[in-house]
């Protein structure tokens, strides 16, 4: 038996799913949490969350592309939010987690709880637009798609070796430091807070693109210099707020996104040439870990793809909430892809 219930006063719930199968053959009860919107809509729409993403940080465009749609965002397996290291001593703890276990706890929670038969549009960022290719293969084929239409913004239907090799580093950051200790902070009960500190350095260049740094747009964040920047009063990086264990079973998944491993005979084109969703495949013109050169190859295979590239120097942020003009453009491309 699955049961929902309220979590707190942001309208974020949980859902229980019982004696679910993960993709390494474990079986254990977990919780996914989500947020409904406009539950009252006749259209669908999932949003699924990204790397360090919450819930209700999520761009979920309910006021603007989605506003006549029933919008449920869900957290995707290990961010913190439905089950996690953080939450769940026995969850996985050898970084097996991946992308098809999120994939099928959503697909869970949408039939099972919500009762929804198809959904009018998935939506991702980074993380999340892996997760929407995900779902787009494994409930998008004929005779009947569940996923009519899928928004893929900043991702890719494949980790690239060039991503794979940019997680490396931040990941080495974090799992080398003192006081992260092999895993062993949690038993001391302590936080890493150097490791942390130092994966996000070693994430921050990456995040946006050279044209951002030349006009110090860090400035934006109110720091007088790109020291101050990079390096935050302890306790206010944004890094430094999550649980280590998260982060890294969440690169780990990252890293090993590839669509051809849930079809296609494990070759992604394949994968993508038999998908029958309709996509739009929104990359950053200046993404620097899923560039846009990827994702128009990627329409290529896809027999209702469309390549729109976002023309921003915000990188990779060009397909998140920072930048307003970014969030227009994006808004009123999907609305003309829905329309």
């Amino acid at each position: 038996m699955t049961s929902s219930e309220n979590y707190d006063s942001t309208g974020v719930e949980y859902y229980s799913i019982p004696d679910f199968k993960f993709s390494n053959g474990t079986t254990k009860d977990i919780k996914v949490a989500y947020r409904s919107l406009n539950p009252t809509s006749q259209k669908k729409a999932l949003v699924c969350t990204c790397f360090m993403g919450t819930i209700n940080g999520t761009l979920n465009f309910s006021t603007g592309a989605l506003k006549d749609y029933h919008v449920i965002t869900i957290a995707m397996l290990g961010n913190g939010e439905s089950s996690s290291p953080s939450n769940d001593p026995a969850f996985p703890s050898d970084y097996s987690l991946r992308y098809q276990d999120c994939v099928n706890a959503q697909y869970t929670l949408l039939t099972q709880h919500f009762g929804i038969k198809s959904l009018d549009v998935v939506v991702g960022f980074s993380m999340g637009g892996q997760q929407a290719y995900y779902l787009s293969v494994m409930h998008g084929s004929s005779p009947t798609p569940f996923v009519k239409n899928a928004v893929v913004i900043c991702s890719s239907a494949k980790t690239s070796g060039h991503n794979y090799a940019f997680l490396e580093g931040p990941i080495a950051a974090l799992a080398m430091s003192h006081d992260y200790d092999g895993g062993r902070y949690k038993a001391k009960g302590v936080k890493p807070s150097q490791g942390l500190r130092a994966f996000g350095r070693a994430y921050a260049a990456w995040l946006t693109s050279a044209e951002w740094f030349r006009q110090e747009l860090w400035r934006g964040s109110g720091a007088k210099s790109l020291e101050e920047w990079l390096y935050p009063p302890e306790g206010k990086a944004p890094h430094e707020a999550w649980d280590a264990e998260d982060l890294l079973t969440l690169a780990r998944m990252w890293q090993a996104g590839n669509i051809g491993n849930v079809g296609g005979n494990g070759d992604y084109r394949e994968a993508l040439k038999g998908i029958e969703t309709r996509v739009l495949v929104m990359p950053s013109q200046t993404d620097q870990y899923f560039p846009p050169e990827d994702g128009e190859n990627e329409v290529k295979y896809l027999k209702n793809g469309i390549f729109a590239p976002i023309p921003t120097i915000w990188g990779h942020k060009g397909g998140a909430s920072e930048n307003e003009e970014d969030v227009k453009w994006k808004d009123e491309r999907i609305t003309k892809f829905l329309t």
